[in-house]
């Protein structure tokens, strides 16, 4: 498979696995995929939940890693070890910019607020111009629905524009995720 344009992967993902085993099983598989077609995954530093899933797949499958975690995440010995690149930072804010920064497109798996922060963080960087970066939403058995009826209920309220939508994509599989940041690639590399 053609890579193109797209190096490195940011992937925003919860540090708790949720309650369905199909979260996880997603994480993997995204994982292995990375690894496969030889991108850089970026992801939070953490071995704990879907992150931990995500990198230890990656890991095992040969995937160079970079882990960006903030200080105080990284005193409570939640980092993962062995990665290609470990960057503690600061604070939080910093991690993101790091993450928006050392990526070439952006994957969202489910996850907590800390994810919400991320995503909407890099969709209104988007809206605003600053990036022009693939956003995807991986809706795992319709965990991002709720999200997705929020954000049609801002449009229709009048405090977003419906253009919010062209900023990011869903997908239910890691598989679909990927094939269509490949086909964005091709796309780019023939204009």
């Amino acid at each position: 498979m053609t890579k193109n344009n797209i190096k490195s992967v940011s992937v925003f993902c919860g540090s708790r696995n949720g309650r369905k085993e199909s979260y996880k099983k997603a994480a993997i598989e995204l994982g292995a995929l990375i690894a496969e077609l030889e991108l850089t995954l970026v992801y939070g530093g953490g071995n704990v939940g879907l992150m931990g899933a995500l990198a230890t797949s990656a890991q095992q499958n040969g995937c160079k890693i970079t882990g960006i975690i903030p200080k105080h995440l990284f005193d409570k010995e939640v980092a993962k070890a062995n990665l290609n690149e470990l960057i503690i930072t600061k604070d939080m804010h910093q991690r993101k910019k790091l993450m928006y920064q050392k990526s070439d497109a952006i994957i969202v798996l489910p996850g907590g607020v800390g994810t919400l922060d991320e995503f909407f963080e890099i969709l209104t960087w988007a809206q605003l111009g600053l990036h022009k970066k693939k956003i995807v939403l991986l809706n795992i058995d319709s965990f991002w629905n709720p999200l997705l009826e929020l954000i049609t209920h801002q449009v229709k309220s009048g405090f977003m524009e419906l253009s919010i939508s062209n900023l990011f994509t869903q997908f239910n599989s890691a598989k679909k995720t990927m094939d269509y940041l490949l086909d964005s690639n091709r796309q780019l590399s023939t204009e």
